[in-house]
């Protein structure tokens, strides 16, 4: 079966804060890299607009380009994530920066289906805690190491702090499995066929023969 990516089950990574509201896909990965850049580069394009500097060196104010920040696995962000057009681009590149988790208030709906498409999960909190999280890894970089647990689906923060979150059943499963819609559909290829078979003899008119 095709994989959307590395199986997630459980994810032990750095957390780095970036709250900023309504990032859009558009800030995430310029459309013009979206028809240059081959997939396995999108990662060195993430964010440029912010991550970078003009003459392409990276820009020290940002916070993923300042230890621990800068090997962040986990990415807690703002309102909005991941709005404006549905290029799935979006995904890619983040996953390319090395991004396998977001954690924000809201997401674009399109984003949010295509980190499960991707290999990424999104996690929705309340803004209050996200506020909060964030906040505590600008004042304590040191706890940075974050565990996620899908199984489980709780995140244990570096200072010890355990919250729930919750992710729809087959979603779930397919990030466990590194499935994507289609891979899952297949597992089911059996009961397909069976429930194929019995259709055609209750309804032969339903399938013509090809030819």
């Amino acid at each position: 079966m095709p994989f959307t990516g590395k199986p997630f089950e459980r994810l032990e990574a750095v957390a780095a804060p970036w709250t900023r509201p309504n990032v859009d896909t558009d800030l995430i990965i310029r459309v013009e890299r979206c028809a240059q850049a081959q997939r396995a580069d999108m990662g060195r394009y993430a964010l440029e607009t912010v991550r970078l500097r003009p003459d392409g060196s990276p820009d020290p104010d940002f916070v993923l380009n300042r230890p621990p920040f800068d090997r962040a696995g986990i990415l807690v962000a703002g309102e909005n994530f991941g709005c404006g057009s549905s290029r799935e681009m979006a995904v890619w590149a983040l996953a390319g920066l090395g991004i396998r988790c977001v954690i924000a208030p809201s997401f674009g709906e399109i984003f949010f289906g295509n980190c499960f498409q991707n290999g990424v999960l999104p996690i929705r909190l309340p803004a209050d805690q996200v506020a909060a999280l964030a906040a505590g890894l600008l004042a304590d970089p040191t706890r940075s190491a974050w565990t996620i647990d899908l199984p489980g689906q709780t995140i244990r923060t570096g200072s010890g702090e355990t919250l729930a979150f919750e992710v729809e059943p087959l979603r779930r499963s397919m990030l466990i499995e590194g499935l994507d819609e289609i891979a899952a559909t297949l597992r089911r290829a059996s009961s397909i066929e069976t429930w194929q078979q019995a259709d055609r003899r209750r309804r032969p008119w339903a399938w013509p023969e090809p030819g």
